[in-house]
């Protein structure tokens, strides 16, 4: 008997936002709404400007982030979540609740076999 695949599109959701940074980029551009590179580089302790670099443009990619481009000297670049970036928002917020019950049940579960 084989099994198939489940027919849902979990996995290309997650495909968008798999990586390190995706989400904690995210989650800047929703705090600040519109932010510089520079601002993104220093709101990211530990992220290089290579990888953030990459990490933006897929985003950008996936229309998760969009990139303002001003033509003034020196650059000037913004950034901030697109129209379908902002979606996004409420499934962040769940999982970051998700994620503090979940801390909140292993540490529980820890505790008894201790």
């Amino acid at each position: 008997m084989s099994f198939e695949p489940l027919d849902c599109h979990i996995d290309d959701g997650l495909k968008s936002l798999l990586g390190k940074w995706k989400i904690p980029i995210l989650i800047q551009l929703r705090a600040q709404q519109v932010l510089r590179f520079s601002d993104l580089y220093h709101a990211l302790p530990g992220i290089t400007k290579k990888m953030l670099t990459q990490t933006l443009k897929e985003l950008e990619e996936d229309d998760l982030v969009n990139r303002k481009v001003y033509p003034v000297v020196p650059p000037k670049v913004e950034y901030q979540l697109s129209a379908h970036g902002q979606e996004l928002i409420p499934t962040l917020d769940a999982l970051h609740a998700w994620g503090i019950a979940h801390s909140a049940h292993l540490a529980h579960k820890q505790h008894r076999h201790d």
